[in-house]
C-alpha cells in the first residue's frame, strides 16, 4: 500500500475520486480536442493583441510613442508579416490575363521594343502559348546588345534564363526562402494540369510586408470600381469578387462557380467570351453586367447596372 493513503473501515486502502479533478481533466482534454494544445499561448497572437492594445491608445489620443518605438507603419509591417505566411503564391500572383511575354521566335528588335513598352525588367518567354513558357530574359543580358558592343543575336535562345516553376498552392514564404536561395526573383505559377496561372516576382512578395513599392515608371493606378450616376458603376474586368460585395452589393460575391473577378463572372453567366454591348443578368442580386471592352479572350471592361427595385426605392 502507497505511503499516505487513506483506510478504509476494514483497514483495505482505497482512494475516494477527486470530481474536482476529473472535471479539469475533462475540459483539459476538451480544450486540448478542440483549439489544440498550445491554445493558450501563441506568440503571434500575443503580438498582435499587444498591436491592437497600441492602436487603440493611440485613437484615445495616447502620447505620442517614445523616440525608438514602433511607427504606425513600422506597426502595419509587423501585422503584414504575422499574416505572411497564411498566404499561397495564387494570393499574391499576377494573373496570367495580365502577364506580359514574348514568344521565343520573336526578333531581338521585338525583344527590345517590349522592353521599352513594358518598361519590366524581366520578360517571360513562351512557346506558341503561355501554358509553355520556357524561360524569361533579363534586361541586363540584352544592354549590351542595345547598346552596340555586342552583336545582334540570331534568335533569342542565348538570352535565356530559368525561371522558378512551383505550384499555385505553394506558401508565399516558402517560394520567398526558395527564391532567396537559388537568387532567381521571377516564378511562373502552375495550376494543377500545369498549365500557367501567373507570375509572380521577388518584388511581389515582398511588397506582401512592406506595402506596394512604386518607382518612377508606375503609372498611377486606375480604380477598379468607379461610382457614376443613376446607382451605375464602372468596373476594371480584374476587379475581385469579394472587393465588389464589399464595395458595391454583397449578393454580387454570391456565386457557386469557381470565380474570383467581375470579368470571370461575366464570362460564365454568358457561357462565352461577351462581346461589347452585350449584357448578362446576375440572377442572385438582380445586377445587370454590360461589356464594354473585350479583346476577343477575355473582357476587359464592365459597366455594373442596378437593379430595378433599387432604382425605384431610390436605394442608390
Amino acid at each position: 500500500m502507497a505511503e499516505g493513503s487513506p483506510k478504509d473501515g476494514n483497514g483495505n486502502g482505497s482512494k475516494e475520486p477527486d470530481s474536482s479533478s476529473h472535471e479539469g481533466g475533462l475540459w483539459s482534454g476538451l480544450k486540448a480536442l478542440l483549439f489544440g494544445e498550445d491554445e493558450g499561448h501563441s506568440l503571434r497572437r500575443e503580438l498582435e493583441e499587444a498591436l491592437d492594445e497600441y492602436d487603440e491608445d493611440e485613437e484615445q489620443g495616447a502620447p505620442s510613442p517614445s523616440k525608438g518605438d514602433l511607427s504606425a507603419i513600422e506597426r502595419q509591417m509587423v501585422r503584414n508579416l504575422l499574416h505572411f505566411s497564411e498566404h499561397t503564391v495564387d494570393d499574391v500572383a499576377v494573373p496570367r490575363a495580365d502577364i506580359i511575354a514574348i514568344e521565343e521566335k520573336a526578333s531581338f528588335a521585338d525583344l527590345a521594343a517590349l522592353f521599352a513598352e513594358a518598361g519590366h525588367s524581366r520578360i517571360p518567354v513562351y512557346r506558341e502559348t503561355l501554358d509553355t513558357i520556357v524561360g524569361m530574359i533579363h534586361i541586363r543580358d540584352a544592354f549590351a546588345i542595345m547598346a552596340g558592343k555586342s552583336p545582334v543575336p540570331d534568335t533569342l535562345e542565348p538570352l535565356i534564363r530559368q525561371p522558378l516553376y512551383v505550384p499555385e498552392s505553394m506558401g508565399a514564404l516558402d517560394l520567398l526562402a526558395e527564391m532567396r536561395a537559388k537568387r532567381t526573383h521571377l516564378a511562373i505559377v502552375l495550376d494543377e494540369y500545369s498549365g500557367t496561372e501567373g507570375l509572380l516576382t521577388f518584388e511581389d512578395l515582398v511588397e506582401e510586408i512592406v506595402g506596394e513599392v512604386e518607382d518612377e515608371h508606375d503609372e498611377e493606378p486606375e480604380a477598379m470600381l468607379v461610382p457614376l450616376e443613376g446607382g451605375l458603376w464602372e468596373a476594371d474586368a480584374r476587379a475581385e469578387l469579394d472587393d465588389v460585395a464589399e464595395e458595391i452589393d454583397e449578393k454580387l460575391g454570391d456565386v457557386e462557380e469557381d470565380v474570383d473577378t467581375l470579368g470571370g463572372l461575366a464570362f460564365v453567366l454568358a457561357g462565352h467570351v461577351p462581346e461589347p454591348g452585350e449584357i448578362v443578368e446576375h440572377q442572385q442580386s438582380g445586377w445587370k453586367l454590360e461589356v464594354l471592352a473585350s479583346d476577343g479572350r477575355r473582357v476587359t471592361r464592365l459597366r455594373l447596372h442596378p437593379p430595378e427595385e433599387r432604382v425605384e426605392l431610390g436605394e442608390v
